[in-house]
């Protein structure tokens, strides 16, 4: 119980310097600390609506981080997640533009369509990383600018409006490829399930399978795991594959659900996101969940800083990367001590 309590300790005070911090820059521009974060808290959690808006915020950072638990576990750096988001809603959106069909059968095409538009844009960072020697952090970005530029090219392009170009993006899917609702609230109960099962899924194959074991094997020393006679380039392909996959679903369920069209920056930055989810949760499944939680809730309420105090809305970014920050410092004096 003693070692359970210190090691919360420990992990409480890069939270608590966060904010202090945090505080420090509200203090330097003349706000009211108190104030700032009653109002994050409050455009977060004041009404069922916003409470809705949190949980659909969520959806994506569990789908992307359960993602990037397997490539990490790899010992990769999957930064191209934004772009798999992207490639997800591109292939999602092909299929809601050029299909009719009843929403039973419509709704599950199109989330297999994001599936496989993620996996493939995942196999070409891979590719690029086992095959061609491009570091995955390089093949990543580049992939994600490609990704960005094709997505505005279609909506300007093939895909605007009739008669116009916006930057409201695609005209609506039909009313058959839209997710389904819990009543009058903005939460897709699907798109809720599947993340969860997602979290569920990595958790125990990481945990308990020869699957898991080897891709750790090969994150841990991939020549190592090479000569234990471990395939490593096939898994280091498939961790790719699957992280692009669960990152493809977010974006089909970002445009099918929560945008219903395809729009400029459809990933919403929650892939990049994902990557600071990850991190802090130390490479756990399950701390992973209420992380993205804090995230989401941090993100969904930062809006009222400018409405209520003219602060910018980034605020509430500045305060998440700090807690990153301060809990990657402490894990590094952690393992300089020991």
């Amino acid at each position: 119980m003693t070692q359970r309590l210190t090691n919360l300790a420990i992990g409480l005070i890069p939270v608590i310097l966060a904010l202090l911090f945090t505080t420090l820059i509200l203090l330097i521009v003349g706000a009211p600390p108190g104030e700032a974060y009653r109002n994050i808290v409050q455009g977060a959690l004041e009404s069922p609506d916003k409470w809705a808006s949190v949980v659909t915020a969520t959806v994506p950072l569990l789908l992307c981080s359960a993602g990037l638990l397997i490539t990490f576990a790899a010992g990769l750096w999957n930064i191209g997640v934004e772009g798999q988001i992207v490639a997800g809603a591109l292939l999602t959106t092909w299929l809601a533009l050029n299909l009719t069909l009843p929403s039973i059968l419509f709704i599950p095409l199109l989330l297999m369509a994001g599936l496989v538009g993620g996996a493939l844009w995942g196999l070409l960072v891979g590719w690029l990383k086992v095959y061609g020697g491009v570091h995955e952090i390089f093949g990543g970005v580049g992939l994600n600018f490609i990704a960005i530029v094709l997505t505005n090219y279609l909506i300007f392009g093939p895909w605007k409006p009739a008669g116009r170009a916006t930057m409201s993006g695609t005209e609506p899917f039909p009313a058959e490829a839209w997710l389904p609702r819990l009543g009058n609230l903005a939460v897709y109960p699907i798109a809720v399930i599947l993340a969860l099962v997602a979290i569920a899924l990595v958790y125990l194959a990481l945990r308990g399978t020869t699957w898991g074991l080897k891709l750790k094997a090969i994150g841990n020393n991939q020549r190592s795991a090479f000569l234990m006679g471990i395939p490593t380039h096939q898994y280091m392909m498939g961790a790719f594959l699957l992280c692009g996959a669960l990152a493809g679903l977010a974006g089909s369920i970002q445009a099918i659900g929560v945008r219903q069209r395809l729009i400029p920056g459809i990933s919403g930055g929650y892939g990049f996101l994902s990557l600071l989810v990850v991190l802090l949760a130390g490479y756990r499944p399950l701390w992973v969940i209420p992380i993205a939680l804090f995230f989401a809730a941090v993100g969904v309420g930062s809006p009222r800083l400018e409405l209520n105090m003219q602060l910018d809305s980034a605020l509430g970014g500045t305060l998440q990367g700090l807690v990153v920050l301060f809990v990657l410092l402490a894990q590094g004096v952690k393992k300089r001590d020991a």
